[in-house]
Protein backbone atom coordinates (compact mmCIF):
# COMPACT_ATOMS: atom_id res chain seq x y z
CA UNK A 1 0.00 0.00 0.00
CA UNK A 2 1.07 3.54 -0.58
CA UNK A 3 1.85 5.58 2.50
CA UNK A 4 -1.51 7.20 1.80
CA UNK A 5 -2.80 7.20 5.35
CA UNK A 6 -1.15 10.51 6.09
CA UNK A 7 -2.64 13.11 8.38
CA UNK A 8 -3.85 15.40 5.63
CA UNK A 9 -5.59 12.64 3.71
CA UNK A 10 -7.38 11.18 6.69
CA UNK A 11 -8.37 14.53 8.08
CA UNK A 12 -9.96 15.29 4.74
CA UNK A 13 -11.61 11.88 4.72
CA UNK A 14 -13.16 12.55 8.09
CA UNK A 15 -14.68 15.76 6.75
CA UNK A 16 -16.06 14.47 3.47
CA UNK A 17 -16.99 11.04 4.77
CA UNK A 18 -14.88 8.98 2.39
CA UNK A 19 -11.19 8.12 2.30
CA UNK A 20 -9.37 9.04 -0.87
CA UNK A 21 -6.05 7.73 -2.13
CA UNK A 22 -3.44 10.05 -0.68
CA UNK A 23 0.15 10.65 -1.57
CA UNK A 24 3.24 10.07 0.52
CA UNK A 25 3.70 12.84 3.02
CA UNK A 26 6.63 14.25 4.94
CA UNK A 27 6.07 13.62 8.66
CA UNK A 28 5.02 16.58 10.75
CA UNK A 29 7.96 18.03 12.70
CA UNK A 30 5.71 18.92 15.64
CA UNK A 31 3.53 15.93 16.66
CA UNK A 32 0.34 16.92 18.45
CA UNK A 33 0.64 13.91 20.77
CA UNK A 34 3.47 12.30 22.67
CA UNK A 35 5.20 9.51 20.77
CA UNK A 36 4.76 6.23 22.68
CA UNK A 37 7.95 4.38 23.60
CA UNK A 38 7.13 1.27 21.58
CA UNK A 39 6.06 3.03 18.38
CA UNK A 40 8.17 3.28 15.24
CA UNK A 41 8.75 6.73 13.83
CA UNK A 42 8.71 10.21 15.33
CA UNK A 43 5.90 11.76 13.28
CA UNK A 44 2.44 12.41 14.66
CA UNK A 45 0.78 8.96 14.86
CA UNK A 46 -2.79 10.26 15.03
CA UNK A 47 -3.67 9.10 11.55
CA UNK A 48 -1.21 6.29 10.82
CA UNK A 49 0.18 4.86 14.07
CA UNK A 50 -1.19 1.32 13.73
CA UNK A 51 -0.64 1.29 9.97
CA UNK A 52 3.04 2.22 10.12
CA UNK A 53 3.70 -0.03 13.10
CA UNK A 54 2.11 -2.97 11.31
CA UNK A 55 4.12 -2.41 8.14
CA UNK A 56 7.33 -2.00 10.14
CA UNK A 57 6.80 -5.28 12.00
CA UNK A 58 5.78 -7.08 8.82
CA UNK A 59 8.86 -5.85 6.97
CA UNK A 60 11.15 -6.81 9.85
CA UNK A 61 9.67 -10.30 9.84
CA UNK A 62 10.32 -10.75 6.10
CA UNK A 63 13.94 -9.70 6.72
CA UNK A 64 14.40 -12.22 9.52
CA UNK A 65 14.40 -9.61 12.27
CA UNK A 66 12.72 -10.39 15.60
CA UNK A 67 10.98 -7.17 16.69
CA UNK A 68 11.26 -5.79 20.18
CA UNK A 69 8.63 -7.11 22.57
CA UNK A 70 7.48 -3.62 23.45
CA UNK A 71 6.94 -2.79 19.77
CA UNK A 72 4.64 -5.78 19.40
CA UNK A 73 2.96 -5.05 22.73
CA UNK A 74 2.24 -1.50 21.61
CA UNK A 75 0.42 -2.81 18.55
CA UNK A 76 -1.63 -5.43 20.39
CA UNK A 77 -2.48 -2.83 23.03
CA UNK A 78 -4.15 -0.66 20.40
CA UNK A 79 -6.96 -3.15 19.82
CA UNK A 80 -10.47 -2.32 21.00
CA UNK A 81 -12.55 -4.82 22.97
CA UNK A 82 -14.63 -5.67 19.88
CA UNK A 83 -11.51 -6.57 17.88
CA UNK A 84 -11.21 -3.41 15.79
CA UNK A 85 -8.20 -1.12 15.56
CA UNK A 86 -8.22 2.63 15.14
CA UNK A 87 -5.40 4.51 13.46
CA UNK A 88 -4.16 5.49 16.92
CA UNK A 89 -5.29 5.36 20.54
CA UNK A 90 -3.35 7.81 22.67
CA UNK A 91 -4.63 6.16 25.86
CA UNK A 92 -5.07 2.40 25.35
CA UNK A 93 -6.27 2.08 28.94
CA UNK A 94 -9.36 4.07 28.04
CA UNK A 95 -12.11 1.90 26.48
CA UNK A 96 -12.98 2.57 22.85
CA UNK A 97 -16.17 4.54 22.40
CA UNK A 98 -18.34 5.75 19.55
CA UNK A 99 -16.15 8.83 19.09
CA UNK A 100 -13.11 6.73 18.21
CA UNK A 101 -12.85 6.19 14.46
CA UNK A 102 -11.89 2.55 14.01
CA UNK A 103 -11.11 1.49 10.46
CA UNK A 104 -10.68 -1.58 8.29
CA UNK A 105 -7.22 -0.69 6.99
CA UNK A 106 -5.56 -0.40 10.39
CA UNK A 107 -7.31 -3.56 11.55
CA UNK A 108 -6.34 -5.56 8.46
CA UNK A 109 -2.73 -4.39 8.57
CA UNK A 110 -2.46 -5.35 12.25
CA UNK A 111 -3.86 -8.80 11.46
CA UNK A 112 -1.27 -9.33 8.74
CA UNK A 113 1.63 -8.25 10.94
CA UNK A 114 0.60 -10.19 14.04
CA UNK A 115 -0.20 -13.31 12.04
CA UNK A 116 3.25 -13.20 10.43
CA UNK A 117 4.90 -12.88 13.85
CA UNK A 118 2.86 -15.74 15.29
CA UNK A 119 1.53 -16.29 18.79
CA UNK A 120 -1.33 -13.79 18.58
CA UNK A 121 -4.25 -15.97 17.52
CA UNK A 122 -6.66 -14.50 20.06
CA UNK A 123 -5.94 -10.94 18.94
CA UNK A 124 -6.13 -11.67 15.22
CA UNK A 125 -9.18 -13.88 15.65
CA UNK A 126 -11.13 -11.02 17.27
CA UNK A 127 -9.98 -8.65 14.56
CA UNK A 128 -11.08 -10.98 11.76
CA UNK A 129 -14.46 -11.44 13.42
CA UNK A 130 -14.87 -7.67 13.52
CA UNK A 131 -13.84 -7.31 9.87
CA UNK A 132 -16.44 -9.86 8.86
CA UNK A 133 -19.08 -8.02 10.87
CA UNK A 134 -18.56 -4.80 8.89
CA UNK A 135 -18.41 -6.35 5.43
CA UNK A 136 -20.64 -4.54 2.94
CA UNK A 137 -23.44 -6.18 0.99
CA UNK A 138 -21.33 -6.04 -2.20
CA UNK A 139 -18.71 -8.24 -0.52
CA UNK A 140 -16.18 -5.44 -0.01
CA UNK A 141 -15.10 -2.96 2.62
CA UNK A 142 -14.76 0.79 2.88
CA UNK A 143 -12.12 2.52 4.95
CA UNK A 144 -14.58 3.20 7.78
CA UNK A 145 -17.34 0.74 8.75
CA UNK A 146 -20.42 1.42 6.68
CA UNK A 147 -18.55 3.45 4.08
CA UNK A 148 -18.78 2.56 0.41
CA UNK A 149 -16.45 -0.22 -0.62
CA UNK A 150 -13.18 0.73 -2.29
CA UNK A 151 -10.50 -1.33 -4.00
CA UNK A 152 -7.70 -0.55 -1.53
CA UNK A 153 -9.65 -1.39 1.63
CA UNK A 154 -11.17 -4.52 0.11
CA UNK A 155 -7.74 -5.69 -1.01
CA UNK A 156 -5.97 -5.18 2.33
CA UNK A 157 -8.80 -6.92 4.19
CA UNK A 158 -8.66 -9.81 1.71
CA UNK A 159 -4.94 -10.12 2.43
CA UNK A 160 -5.68 -10.19 6.15
CA UNK A 161 -8.25 -12.94 5.71
CA UNK A 162 -5.77 -15.04 3.75
CA UNK A 163 -3.01 -14.42 6.29
CA UNK A 164 -5.34 -15.54 9.07
CA UNK A 165 -6.17 -18.79 7.29
CA UNK A 166 -9.58 -17.78 5.95
CA UNK A 167 -10.83 -18.45 2.43
CA UNK A 168 -12.02 -15.10 1.06
CA UNK A 169 -14.40 -16.70 -1.41
CA UNK A 170 -16.28 -18.11 1.56
CA UNK A 171 -16.48 -14.81 3.42
CA UNK A 172 -19.72 -13.52 1.95
CA UNK A 173 -22.30 -10.86 2.65
CA UNK A 174 -25.44 -10.67 0.59
CA UNK A 175 -24.12 -13.58 -1.44
CA UNK A 176 -21.03 -11.58 -2.47
CA UNK A 177 -17.38 -12.25 -1.60
CA UNK A 178 -14.40 -9.88 -1.53
CA UNK A 179 -13.43 -11.17 -4.96
CA UNK A 180 -16.84 -10.18 -6.31
CA UNK A 181 -16.32 -6.70 -4.92
CA UNK A 182 -12.85 -6.37 -6.44
CA UNK A 183 -14.20 -7.27 -9.88
CA UNK A 184 -16.57 -4.31 -9.72
CA UNK A 185 -13.54 -2.00 -9.65
CA UNK A 186 -11.84 -3.62 -12.66
CA UNK A 187 -11.86 -1.54 -15.82
CA UNK A 188 -12.80 -3.21 -19.11
CA UNK A 189 -10.40 -3.81 -21.98
CA UNK A 190 -11.61 -0.78 -23.92
CA UNK A 191 -11.06 2.92 -23.40
CA UNK A 192 -8.59 4.65 -21.11
CA UNK A 193 -6.89 2.70 -18.35
CA UNK A 194 -7.34 -0.68 -20.00
CA UNK A 195 -7.05 -3.46 -17.45
CA UNK A 196 -6.52 -1.20 -14.42
CA UNK A 197 -8.60 -0.95 -11.26
CA UNK A 198 -10.41 2.11 -10.00
CA UNK A 199 -10.40 3.19 -6.38
CA UNK A 200 -14.18 3.64 -6.44
CA UNK A 201 -16.74 4.44 -9.12
CA UNK A 202 -17.67 8.11 -9.28
CA UNK A 203 -21.20 9.39 -8.71
CA UNK A 204 -22.15 8.43 -12.26
CA UNK A 205 -20.70 4.95 -11.80
CA UNK A 206 -17.70 5.62 -14.03
CA UNK A 207 -14.43 3.85 -13.28
CA UNK A 208 -11.17 5.77 -13.60
CA UNK A 209 -7.83 3.99 -13.61
CA UNK A 210 -5.86 4.45 -10.40
CA UNK A 211 -2.36 3.01 -10.11
CA UNK A 212 -2.44 2.86 -6.30
CA UNK A 213 -5.76 1.01 -6.35
CA UNK A 214 -4.47 -1.27 -9.12
CA UNK A 215 -1.37 -2.29 -7.17
CA UNK A 216 -3.53 -3.06 -4.12
CA UNK A 217 -6.25 -4.83 -6.07
CA UNK A 218 -3.82 -7.08 -7.95
CA UNK A 219 -2.62 -8.44 -4.60
CA UNK A 220 -6.19 -8.75 -3.35
CA UNK A 221 -7.42 -10.54 -6.47
CA UNK A 222 -4.49 -12.95 -6.20
CA UNK A 223 -5.35 -13.60 -2.54
CA UNK A 224 -1.95 -12.28 -1.42
CA UNK A 225 -1.04 -10.28 1.70
CA UNK A 226 1.21 -7.23 1.83
CA UNK A 227 4.31 -9.38 2.32
CA UNK A 228 3.68 -11.35 -0.88
CA UNK A 229 6.50 -13.37 -2.36
CA UNK A 230 7.19 -13.67 -6.07
CA UNK A 231 4.67 -15.80 -7.88
CA UNK A 232 5.53 -18.39 -10.49
CA UNK A 233 7.15 -16.67 -13.46
CA UNK A 234 4.57 -15.92 -16.12
CA UNK A 235 5.07 -14.78 -19.69
CA UNK A 236 4.19 -11.16 -20.35
CA UNK A 237 0.53 -10.92 -21.28
CA UNK A 238 0.00 -10.02 -24.91
CA UNK A 239 -3.31 -8.29 -24.34
CA UNK A 240 -6.20 -7.58 -22.03
CA UNK A 241 -9.06 -10.03 -21.57
CA UNK A 242 -12.46 -9.50 -20.00
CA UNK A 243 -12.01 -9.48 -16.20
CA UNK A 244 -14.51 -12.24 -15.55
CA UNK A 245 -12.47 -13.87 -12.78
CA UNK A 246 -10.21 -12.50 -10.06
CA UNK A 247 -7.23 -14.19 -11.68
CA UNK A 248 -7.87 -12.53 -15.04
CA UNK A 249 -8.50 -9.17 -13.42
CA UNK A 250 -5.17 -9.52 -11.61
CA UNK A 251 -3.39 -10.36 -14.87
CA UNK A 252 -4.94 -7.31 -16.51
CA UNK A 253 -3.93 -5.13 -13.60
CA UNK A 254 -0.35 -6.43 -13.69
CA UNK A 255 -0.22 -5.71 -17.41
CA UNK A 256 -1.38 -2.15 -16.75
CA UNK A 257 1.27 -1.65 -14.07
CA UNK A 258 3.99 -3.12 -16.26
CA UNK A 259 3.10 -0.71 -19.06
CA UNK A 260 2.97 2.22 -16.65
CA UNK A 261 6.49 1.43 -15.40
CA UNK A 262 7.97 0.67 -18.79
CA UNK A 263 8.92 4.22 -19.78
CA UNK A 264 10.42 5.90 -16.70
CA UNK A 265 10.49 2.89 -14.35
CA UNK A 266 8.37 4.69 -11.77
CA UNK A 267 4.84 5.94 -11.26
CA UNK A 268 3.88 9.55 -10.73
CA UNK A 269 1.44 11.32 -8.49
CA UNK A 270 -0.25 14.63 -8.97
CA UNK A 271 -2.29 16.95 -6.85
CA UNK A 272 -4.73 19.36 -8.49
CA UNK A 273 -2.76 22.35 -9.72
CA UNK A 274 0.58 20.76 -8.90
CA UNK A 275 3.26 19.35 -11.15
CA UNK A 276 3.54 15.58 -11.41
CA UNK A 277 5.99 14.09 -8.93
CA UNK A 278 7.57 10.63 -8.66
CA UNK A 279 5.45 8.38 -6.45
CA UNK A 280 7.94 6.24 -4.59
CA UNK A 281 5.45 4.40 -2.41
CA UNK A 282 3.13 3.51 -5.24
CA UNK A 283 6.09 2.38 -7.34
CA UNK A 284 7.18 0.06 -4.52
CA UNK A 285 3.64 -1.32 -4.26
CA UNK A 286 3.51 -1.84 -8.01
CA UNK A 287 6.76 -3.82 -7.79
CA UNK A 288 5.21 -6.12 -5.16
CA UNK A 289 2.07 -6.57 -7.27
CA UNK A 290 4.02 -7.38 -10.42
CA UNK A 291 6.21 -9.88 -8.60
CA UNK A 292 3.22 -11.57 -6.97
CA UNK A 293 1.60 -11.87 -10.41
CA UNK A 294 4.68 -13.65 -11.75
CA UNK A 295 6.25 -10.66 -13.49
CA UNK A 296 9.21 -9.92 -11.25
CA UNK A 297 11.36 -9.52 -14.36
CA UNK A 298 9.25 -6.57 -15.46
CA UNK A 299 9.80 -4.95 -12.06
CA UNK A 300 13.60 -5.14 -12.20
CA UNK A 301 14.11 -1.70 -13.72
CA UNK A 302 11.72 -0.18 -11.17
CA UNK A 303 13.68 -1.81 -8.36
CA UNK A 304 16.90 -0.29 -9.71
CA UNK A 305 15.17 3.12 -9.83
CA UNK A 306 14.00 2.71 -6.25
CA UNK A 307 17.48 1.70 -5.14
CA UNK A 308 18.87 4.93 -6.55
CA UNK A 309 16.18 7.42 -5.55
CA UNK A 310 13.87 6.06 -2.86
CA UNK A 311 16.07 5.95 0.29
CA UNK A 312 16.00 9.73 0.62
CA UNK A 313 12.20 9.67 0.35
CA UNK A 314 12.03 6.96 3.01
CA UNK A 315 14.28 8.95 5.33
CA UNK A 316 11.80 11.83 5.11
CA UNK A 317 8.65 9.72 5.23
CA UNK A 318 9.46 7.31 8.06
CA UNK A 319 9.16 3.64 8.94
CA UNK A 320 6.21 2.75 6.71
CA UNK A 321 8.19 3.98 3.70
CA UNK A 322 11.22 1.91 4.66
CA UNK A 323 8.85 -1.02 5.14
CA UNK A 324 7.39 -0.60 1.65
CA UNK A 325 10.87 -0.76 0.17
CA UNK A 326 11.75 -3.82 2.25
CA UNK A 327 8.57 -5.54 1.05
CA UNK A 328 9.40 -4.66 -2.57
CA UNK A 329 12.88 -6.12 -2.09
CA UNK A 330 11.39 -9.25 -0.51
CA UNK A 331 8.93 -9.78 -3.36
CA UNK A 332 11.64 -9.57 -6.00
CA UNK A 333 14.34 -11.51 -4.20
CA UNK A 334 16.46 -8.39 -3.68
CA UNK A 335 18.61 -8.11 -0.56
CA UNK A 336 17.07 -5.32 1.57
CA UNK A 337 20.37 -4.98 3.41
CA UNK A 338 22.08 -4.11 0.14
CA UNK A 339 19.38 -2.11 -1.60
CA UNK A 340 21.70 -0.24 -3.90
CA UNK A 341 24.05 1.29 -1.36
CA UNK A 342 21.45 1.31 1.42
CA UNK A 343 20.80 -1.09 4.28
CA UNK A 344 17.04 -0.69 4.53
CA UNK A 345 16.75 -3.10 7.45
CA UNK A 346 19.22 -1.20 9.59
CA UNK A 347 17.52 2.11 8.84
CA UNK A 348 14.06 0.68 9.54
CA UNK A 349 15.23 -0.81 12.84
CA UNK A 350 16.67 2.57 13.83
CA UNK A 351 13.23 4.22 13.67
CA UNK A 352 11.94 2.35 16.72
CA UNK A 353 12.82 0.05 19.60
CA UNK A 354 15.93 -2.00 18.96
CA UNK A 355 14.93 -5.48 17.80
CA UNK A 356 15.78 -8.58 19.76
CA UNK A 357 19.20 -10.10 19.25
CA UNK A 358 19.44 -12.85 16.69
CA UNK A 359 18.64 -16.24 18.11
CA UNK A 360 21.56 -18.55 18.85
CA UNK A 361 22.00 -20.97 15.93
CA UNK A 362 20.63 -24.40 16.65
CA UNK A 363 23.09 -27.32 16.75
CA UNK A 364 23.31 -29.61 13.80
CA UNK A 365 20.85 -32.49 13.79
CA UNK A 366 23.67 -35.00 14.35
CA UNK A 367 24.73 -33.17 17.54
CA UNK A 368 21.78 -33.56 19.90
CA UNK A 369 23.81 -33.53 23.11
CA UNK A 370 24.49 -30.55 25.32
CA UNK A 371 28.16 -31.51 25.54
CA UNK A 372 30.38 -28.52 26.25
CA UNK A 373 33.56 -30.39 25.29
CA UNK A 374 34.38 -31.85 28.71
CA UNK A 375 33.01 -35.31 27.87
CA UNK A 376 35.17 -35.43 24.74
CA UNK A 377 38.26 -34.60 26.78
CA UNK A 378 37.35 -37.29 29.29
CA UNK A 379 37.14 -39.98 26.64
CA UNK A 380 40.46 -38.90 25.16
CA UNK A 381 42.07 -39.22 28.60
CA UNK A 382 40.52 -42.66 29.21
CA UNK A 383 41.73 -43.83 25.81
CA UNK A 384 45.26 -42.70 26.53
CA UNK A 385 45.29 -44.53 29.89
CA UNK A 386 44.00 -47.72 28.28
CA UNK A 387 46.67 -47.46 25.59
CA UNK A 388 49.44 -47.07 28.22
CA UNK A 389 48.14 -50.09 30.14
CA UNK A 390 48.05 -52.23 27.01
CA UNK A 391 51.59 -51.25 26.02
CA UNK A 392 52.88 -51.97 29.54
CA UNK A 393 51.15 -55.36 29.53
CA UNK A 394 52.68 -56.22 26.16
CA UNK A 395 56.18 -55.35 27.41
CA UNK A 396 55.68 -57.41 30.59
CA UNK A 397 54.61 -60.46 28.60
CA UNK A 398 57.55 -60.08 26.20
CA UNK A 399 60.05 -59.97 29.09
CA UNK A 400 58.40 -63.00 30.70
CA UNK A 401 58.77 -65.00 27.50
CA UNK A 402 62.46 -64.10 27.23
CA UNK A 403 63.13 -65.28 30.83
CA UNK A 404 61.51 -68.63 30.10
CA UNK A 405 63.61 -69.26 26.99
CA UNK A 406 66.71 -71.66 27.51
Amino acid sequence: MNVRRCAAALAAAAVIGAATPALAATPSPTPSVAIPAGLYGTADPTYDGVWRQSLALLAQDTAGVVPADRAVAWLTGQQCADGAFAAFRADPAKPCDAKLMVDTNSTAAAVQALTALGGHAATTGKAVTWLKSVQNADGGWGYNPGGASDANSTAVVTGALVAAGERPEQVVKGGKSPYDALLTFALPCTGDGTGAFAYQPDKQGKLTANADATAAAVLGALGQPLNASAGKATAKASGCAAPATPEQAARNGARYLGAALAKDHHLVSALPGAENQPDYGNTADAVVALAAAGHADEATAAVRWLEADAPQWAAQSGPAAYAQLVLAAHATGTDPRAFGSTDLVRLLNATGPAPQKAATPKPEASDTSDDDGSSTALWVTVGAVVLVVLVAAALFLARARRRRQP
